[in-house]
């Protein structure tokens, strides 16, 4: 596996997910993500298919964070066979984060074809 997909969803989180310009997260995502990914944000709801409708839940997110709340890696992401995993913390950057968990990513030639997300246990 080379450089760039060891880097796929580092980006994803820091690149996508943390980005606030709109046109510059959709920009990265068309860098990183296939035409058809499917995001998977908890085992009971509907899968998100497709930059928009992942674009459209960020911004959904995003309003209701504070501006200050960046994505955190706890250390970088490890890639065996196409599938990467990376855990990551959310909150104010140098203080203690709000909410933690990890990504999972199936990668397809160079992109992320599939994205799951695992929240820990809320943070007190």
């Amino acid at each position: 596996m080379d450089h760039k997909s060891r880097r796929l969803l580092d980006d994803s989180l820091l690149k996508v997910w943390s980005e606030r310009d709109d046109q510059q997260r959709l920009k990265v995502m068309k860098q990183i993500y296939a035409v058809d990914i499917v995001f998977y944000e908890t085992d009971q709801g509907k899968a998100i298919e497709g930059h928009q409708a992942i674009d459209d839940l960020i911004k959904k997110l995003q309003a209701q964070w504070p501006p200050e709340f960046v994505f955190t890696l706890t250390k970088p992401a490890v890639i065996n066979h196409g599938i990467s995993h990376v855990s990551w913390t959310l909150g104010p950057a140098q203080a203690t984060p709000v909410a933690s968990g990890m990504d999972i990513a199936v990668i397809e030639r160079g992109l992320i074809k599939e994205l799951y997300l695992y929240l820990d246990d809320p943070i007190n």
